[in-house]
């Protein structure tokens, strides 16, 4: 006989301590108290013999599995090999194409404001050579609020005087009015100073928009 703690009863048995715990309770293992410790009394004698299992060879079925499994496995890399690279392609497409708009925003907004100093200064110089040279030196001309309804060469005409003189109704007039007004962030054609939209009539044709 020879006496264990609790914790080397339960690794000598390969069980748990809870199970030496109930050995002791039932009888089949005796214990006593020893300085305040519970120690377990063991006879060797009857220590249970603990076998080891010998592996099992692998079968073919067992090669068969493996190489299955690697055959799914090198498959899967592939996929994922090839989502990413079209993963990769869609956003240098999107990155592409997204340069590309950007582009052409800035070259519209561009060519918006090119063709808007070019009337702008055109009506600033008809109105210089209208105005008394006198007086010239002297005005502080507000561009925006010189602009007259027609420029002398009758290329450029404000929306409201061209409906005017074509003696449009009121109804109609306002449903051309909600036209320009719905196109003219996105149609060149239509010249925007100010509140006022301005035709030019050499150049272009709106008669899709009256």
């Amino acid at each position: 006989m020879s006496k264990m703690s609790i914790a080397d009863a339960a690794a000598y048995f390969g069980v748990s301590r809870e199970a030496i715990h109930n050995r002791i309770r039932r009888g089949s293992l005796e214990s006593v108290v020893e300085d305040g410790v519970k120690l377990v009394n063991v006879d060797k004698k009857s220590a249970p013999s603990r076998r080891v299992s010998p592996k099992k060879p692998l079968t073919n079925s067992d090669d068969k599995y493996y190489k299955l499994l690697e055959e799914q496995n090198a498959s899967l890399q592939a996929k994922v090999e090839k989502l990413e690279g079209e993963t990769r392609t869609l956003r240098d497409q999107k990155e592409r194409m997204l340069i590309d708009e950007r582009v052409k925003i800035e070259n519209i907004y561009r060519d918006k404001d090119e063709q808007l100093k070019n009337i702008l200064n055109s009506f600033q110089q008809q109105f210089m050579l209208s105005a008394p040279e006198s007086s010239i030196e002297h005005l502080d001309v507000d561009i925006e609020e010189e602009v007259k309804e027609e420029d002398e060469s009758g290329n450029i005409v404000s929306l409201k005087k061209y409906l005017k003189e074509k003696k449009v109704s009121a109804k109609k007039e306002q449903k051309i009015k909600n036209r320009f007004k719905k196109a003219a962030k996105k149609d060149e054609r239509i010249i925007i100073i100010g509140k006022k939209y301005y035709l030019d009539l050499d150049k272009f044709d709106y008669r899709d928009l009256f």
